[in-house]
């Protein structure tokens, strides 16, 4: 049984959670997300918290499945309660010399070191500030926040010997010694 799936969801004031069939609604002050929930998974509303639970009648053949995907959507939908109440934001940083970046029409444009700049378009439900050295991404839905993220930090991954590159904010990266530290050492 999963830990997790049986946890249950209170619903803050000012967010409706509607539930039709497997497809689960959730709207509050910052926006609107939705969700199917697997088959095989309930959810219910009892009492201002929301419940899931598993089906009684379950093919043998998807049995190992559906616990997994309790917990699964559990949580998924937990993350989309905090978005539309809080929203989500992820801070990237870059370093190098002539690095720069700045928002035209919503889009992120990055100088990182190409012969041209790179165009991050920007998505819905996304939105993108930059202060000096740091770029940060927010909205209301967690996994697109955290995959747009993860995006622009693959365009310039951070160098291992001279650290430039985009990281995330606080990330820590190890510089290697190069090849100059190792033949010093030979000797």
């Amino acid at each position: 049984m999963s830990r997790v799936g049986k946890k249950l969801i209170l619903i803050p004031a000012g967010v409706k959670v509607e539930i039709k069939g497997q497809d689960v609604s959730v709207a509050g002050p910052k926006g609107q997300l939705g969700f199917k929930v697997p088959d095989g998974v309930i959810a219910e509303i009892k009492d201002g918290s929301l419940s899931f639970s598993l089906e009684s009648k379950i093919e043998k053949r998807r049995l190992k499945k559906i616990p997994a995907l309790w917990g699964l959507a559990r949580n998924h939908i937990a993350n989309l309660i905090e978005g539309v109440v809080n929203g989500y934001q992820k801070a990237l940083e870059f370093e190098g010399l002539g690095y720069r970046a700045q928002i035209e029409n919503g889009d992120l444009v990055l100088w990182v070191g190409f012969s041209h700049p790179l165009r991050v378009k920007k998505a819905e439900g996304i939105e993108f500030s930059v202060e000096k050295n740091v770029i940060r991404i927010s909205g209301i839905d967690k996994s697109l926040v955290g995959q747009t993220a993860a995006k622009i930090r693959k365009l310039r991954p951070p160098d291992a010997y001279k650290a430039k590159g985009i990281r995330y904010f606080g990330e820590v990266i190890k510089k290697k010694a190069g090849k100059k530290a190792t033949t010093a050492t030979t000797k």
